[in-house]
Parts: structure tokens; C-alpha cells; sequence
């Protein structure tokens, strides 16, 4: 067993999950927790924020290795750079957190959710917010938003750093040599992490 795992269990007594994953390294002790607790995960990657294509690539790579690897499920949704770009226009120049995120993570949970209600799926969930990165809340406030446009579809919004969560994602993603990515994953944010890090090269403190 997981050492500081605590015991998981769906709502409504589910079996079965549709888990929206970014990347391996966020979703590698999820589904590792969710396997040894009994449930049966599928993996949705529909990411079509990330950028470019070779990055996005060598992301999706990873998670299909290690769901293989477990024998998880994977779903590859094709991704839509073109029609992410006009979700998030006016909103380039957003900080990390701000509107742009907001809308992002509502287009790629919206899909999720209304992949899991064509498919049987009572339950979804993602490996975003287990990101220090995050805004939790953020996150959770789109899962939500995604479910109430599907009748009985219940969005799983559990913590997944609590309960030695954030150590186990280190742990696990270590263990699992996963491709660590600098940056969140579309263009502007690759912008944004390069302009902190010169400015931490140049001893400027970079606004947040």
C-alpha cells in the first residue's frame, strides 16, 4: 500500500471515473491512487493549450507510457489549437491564474464532461489541480460549471495534495523518470516563464 494514502472512494458508490490528465507528472500518482483503491480510470488527455507541437507531444507520450504501463484506459481527443486561441483571445497578456486560465480550463473540462455523458460516465475529475501552480478553486469552479450542462454527471472536485498527495506526485513522478515541462503548457504562459527567468538572471523580481 501508498504510504500516507488515505482511503478513496467516488460519489454515488462509482466504480468507474473519466479523469481529465495534463500530464504525467500531475496525473502519474492519481491514477496510481485510484488504481489501488480499486476504481477504474480512464484517461481523457484533451489539452489544446499546449504549445508547440513537439512540446505537446512528448506530454501526451508520457502519459500513454506510464497508462500502459497500469493498464489504464487512454482517450486521445484530437486537439483544437485554432479554436483554443479564440476561446482565450483578448486575454493574452493575462497573468497566470487570471481570466485566460478561467477560460481554459472551462473549454478543456467542458469537453471532458461532455465526453464523459456521451460515454456512460457518471463521474469526471483532473490532474490539474494537484498543481502548486494552480488556483484550486479555479479549477474546481470550471469542473463544475462543466457538469451542470449534463444531467446526473457529477464533477469529483477531492484534493489530490492532501493526504501526502504533493509528496507522492514527487515520488511517483521520480520513480517514473516522467518528462518534467518548464512552463503550464500554451504559448503565452512559455512566454511569461521566459521573461521570469531572465529576469532572475537579472536579479529583477518579476511581478506576480
Amino acid at each position: 500500500m501508498m504510504k500516507n494514502s488515505s482511503f478513496l472512494q467516488l460519489p454515488e458508490g462509482e466504480i468507474k471515473i473519466l479523469l481529465h490528465v495534463c500530464c504525467a507528472p500531475c496525473s502519474g500518482s492519481i491514477l496510481k491512487r485510484l488504481v489501488e483503491n480499486g476504481m477504474e480510470p480512464t484517461v481523457f488527455f484533451y489539452n489544446p493549450n499546449i504549445y508547440p507541437a513537439e512540446e505537446y507531444r512528448r506530454r501526451k507520450e508520457e502519459v500513454i507510457r506510464y497508462a500502459e504501463k497500469i493498464k489504464v484506459p487512454f482517450v486521445d481527443e484530437d486537439p483544437d489549437p485554432e479554436q483554443w486561441m479564440k476561446t482565450v483571445q483578448g486575454y493574452e497578456n493575462a497573468p497566470e491564474r487570471g481570466e485566460r486560465c478561467t477560460l481554459c480550463f472551462e473549454m478543456r473540462l467542458g469537453k471532458t464532461a461532455a465526453y464523459a455523458s456521451k460515454n456512460g460516465f457518471r463521474v469526471f475529475a483532473t490532474s490539474l489541480g494537484i498543481s502548486r501552480w494552480k488556483d484550486l478553486l479555479q479549477v474546481n469552479r470550471a469542473g463544475e460549471k462543466a457538469a451542470r450542462f449534463f444531467s446526473q454527471l457529477i464533477y469529483w472536485d477531492y484534493n489530490w495534495r492532501l493526504h501526502g498527495g504533493t509528496e507522492l506526485m514527487a515520488s511517483v513522478s521520480q520513480e517514473e523518470n516522467f518528462y518534467k515541462q518548464k512552463y503550464c503548457g500554451c504559448l503565452y504562459s512559455l512566454h511569461q516563464s521566459i521573461s521570469r527567468s531572465l529576469s532572475k538572471k537579472a536579479g529583477v523580481q518579476p511581478a506576480r
